[in-house]
């Protein structure tokens, strides 16, 4: 344990020490000045340190300042890794001085998420030559993807601590769900409605839906859309479910498309007239004979428990203690 002389010259030599920080804009004009002049690794290396001391100085808001600069500059001349790096920080700046979430922070980290390169990765090449190319532009997709999907999965858990959405700010949802949709090499739609079901913007989710059906194999657009209907049951919106399902036929029907035709979206339909009903007989019926619709997709079961329990407050059942039932009965 520190004797009170030994604090005492423990905190005389901090002062100097944060004295002698100079005001953050200073330090801002001379990195900008590093990364203009092409040293954009020296620049992350002296972001790095320099932030560091503003944030052990306790002056959060000067070492938000640096890294927010830093994360722009870098993604401006082109550095995912660097700038995405630089965006990381800013939220670990964030979380560490307890920042609140609110929306001039989310304006800075729209911005930062605004300036990740956002490039059509290319679906397919004419000839052998072609190879090389695709594969340098798949693996610069997967960089910015996984830069991109770092910083904005920090900053979804940053918000969901210090505001007022327990899943993370709706906005940031949506910006995550947008940038994998745009630059995923391999589709992942569970992981885009993850996000959108979390997000704030339903027409651009149902836009994204039909982008999707245009393009993906035959049997798969269907499971797209059950997939986001049952993602926003088993959180019990169904408002939002009912509404997307009208935004899709409005915009399939708006661009001459036709809409999947299927037991599953069958099921679905059903689905969502009778939770507005709230009969729990006829939701049990639904599920005996669209088992084999559902049972196409593994997470839909689950997806349909979590209705289930929501809805009907219907417990799930524990498979060990069905074991220890069947134990108990052969005794």
């Amino acid at each position: 344990m520190e004797s009170g002389n030994q604090v005492r010259e423990k905190m005389s030599r901090e002062k100097p020490r944060r004295a002698n920080l100079p005001p953050v804009q200073e330090n801002i004009n001379k990195l900008e000045k590093v990364i203009n002049d092409g040293n954009s690794y020296g620049a992350q290396q002296m972001y790095k340190s320099i932030s560091a001391r503003y944030v052990s100085a306790q002056r959060c808001a000067e070492a938000l300042d640096l890294l927010h600069s830093g994360a722009c500059l870098q993604l401006k001349q082109g550095e995912v890794t660097c700038g995405s790096e630089l965006a990381v920080m800013l939220v670990d700046a964030l979380v560490k001085g307890k920042i609140p979430c609110d929306p001039e922070i989310l304006d800075r980290i729209r911005k930062i998420y605004k300036l990740f390169p956002q490039i059509p990765v290319p679906s397919n090449f004419a000839v052998e030559d072609d190879v090389q190319e695709l594969t340098e532009a798949l693996g610069a997709a997967k960089t910015r993807l996984h830069g991109c999907s770092s910083f904005l999965k920090a900053a979804i858990k940053w918000s969901a601590e210090f505001g007022a959405d327990k899943n993370g700010d709706p906005q940031l949802h949506t910006m995550l769900a947008e940038y994998i949709y745009s630059e995923s090499p391999e589709m992942d739609m569970a992981k885009v409605s993850y996000h959108f079901v979390r997000g704030n913007n339903l027409k651009k989710f149902a836009t994204t839906l039909v982008n999707f059906m245009s393009k993906c194999y035959p049997g798969e657009d269907d499971i797209a859309i059950a997939r986001a209907i049952l993602m926003y049951l088993s959180m019990g919106n169904l408002q939002d479910a009912s509404s997307l399902m009208e935004e899709l036929k409005k915009q399939v029907q708006a661009q001459e498309l036709e809409f999947p035709v299927s037991d599953l979206i069958q099921f679905i339909n059903l689905l969502l007239l009778t939770l507005e009903k709230e009969t729990l007989p006829l939701f049990n019926a639904l599920r005996v004979k669209y088992k084999p619709s559902i049972d196409r997709e593994p997470a839909f079961n689950e997806l349909v428990c979590d209705i289930a329990e929501k809805f009907y407050g219907v417990q799930r059942r524990n498979p060990f203690q069905d074991m220890f039932g069947d134990m108990l009965k052969m005794m």
